[in-house]
């Protein structure tokens, strides 16, 4: 075993996306697979696109190029456009989102070059306070779209609960659906794509009675980590466990719990502050800030991250006694999974089975597994 590694199990990414888009074709809501954190692997890819989600969506034309060169067949939809990326953004995106109308003008240039028409999903700005129209400026940007060649305004869209963590309930929803109908008629045009958030929608979802014209959600963490976002509640018949991190024990045994020494800042700039416990049983491992964000890490019950710096990852072990050469298996939040899997330093190992694979005994010590949990953001 190489560590740091992170085991993904493909079978049970399949299964969260087989539940996940029954539950929402259910009631007319389509989802986009939200691929950022595969970094363009098209392995991963593939497995959303063979278990029924014809849409992907990616913030990175890079990653949307390398799966389309690797055989990945979807339809792509990039959810961030750059100005100095619009040439490819016109060849392998089918959909762009938007919210500045000098890039939608660059687009429909790059489109009219290529002699092609690019389609767009106009963002709308609700209160999260990230990509967005505010609406009282809406009808003069969509008035001049639909002066542009090579532009198609296929649906709008907003984005919540993601800066600002503004939660897409009923109102914001409703809000959504309102301004489409008016756009529509307004502007006489046909507006098929409403696209009303994220994994975080899900709360809403089961909750309303009436979805308004939300047709279309960009689902990313609850596809791969099996919960909603807002509380880190696990979705019902979905896997929470398909990525468990490992990282190998370099140093254990007893020492103070609180510094000796007058203290200044820490490596990142910070100044860490300490309770003096007396001494504990501690760990570090071979993993630290440059590998993941450390700060969304979940260990084994009965152990507690103490802190991290580039290299290194302190655990009291409480009355746990790791040894050299063991590894701890670790859980991880959505913002722990996109460095990680975006990291050269860890190993990544794919695996097609429901055994739960982080069990198994290793040659060079014994592993401890995660508790169930989420935490941070």
């Amino acid at each position: 075993m190489s560590t740091p590694e992170i085991i993904i199990d493909l079978d049970k990414i399949a299964h969260n996306v087989r539940t996940l888009k029954k539950l929402y074709s259910t009631r007319g809501i389509s989802i986009a697979g939200v691929t950022k954190v595969m970094s363009g692997n098209a392995r991963l890819a593939k497995i959303l696109v063979q278990n029924g989600l014809e849409i992907l969506a990616d913030s990175r034309i890079t990653n949307i190029k390398k799966m389309w060169c690797d055989g990945v067949n979807a339809k792509f939809v990039l959810l961030r456009t750059l100005l100095s990326e619009v040439e490819e953004v016109v060849k392998y995106a089918h959909i762009s989102l938007n919210s500045d109308l000098s890039i939608i003008r660059a687009l429909s240039k790059a489109a009219e070059k290529k002699n092609t028409v690019h389609q767009i999903i106009l963002m709308i700005e609700l209160g999260d306070l990230r990509e967005g129209i505010m609406p009282i400026e809406l009808n003069d940007v969509v008035r001049d779209i639909l002066k542009l060649q090579g532009i198609k305004l296929v649906g709008i869209g907003t984005n919540l609960a993601c800066f600002a963590g503004v939660k897409p309930d009923e109102k914001k929803m409703r809000q959504l659906s309102s301004i489409a109908e008016d756009l529509e008629k307004r502007f006489s045009i046909s507006l098929p794509i409403i696209s009303g958030g994220n994994s975080a929608n899900y709360n809403w979802f089961m909750s309303t009675t009436d979805l308004g014209r939300i047709n279309h959600l960009r689902v990313g963490e609850s596809l791969y980590l099996g919960c909603e976002p807002l509380e880190k509640l696990p979705i019902p018949e979905l896997s929470i466990d398909a990525f468990t991190l490992y990282a190998e024990v370099i140093e254990s045994g007893m020492k103070p719990s609180a510094p000796k020494g007058e203290t200044g800042m820490d490596a990142f700039g910070s100044k860490p502050e300490f309770k003096d416990y007396g001494s504990v049983q501690r760990a570090i491992l071979a993993i630290g800030k440059q590998d993941v964000m450390t700060d969304g890490l979940t260990p084994p019950i009965g152990m507690t991250i103490i802190g991290a710096n580039s290299d290194h990852l302190i655990l009291n072990t409480h009355k746990t006694n790791l040894k050299v050469g063991d590894t701890v298996a670790f859980s991880i939040n959505y913002g722990s999974l996109l460095s990680v899997m975006h990291s050269n330093t860890v190993a990544k190992k794919y695996v097609q089975t429901t055994n739960d694979s982080r069990v198994l005994s290793n040659s060079r010590g014994k592993r401890l597994t995660p508790q169930t949990t989420f935490s941070g953001s």
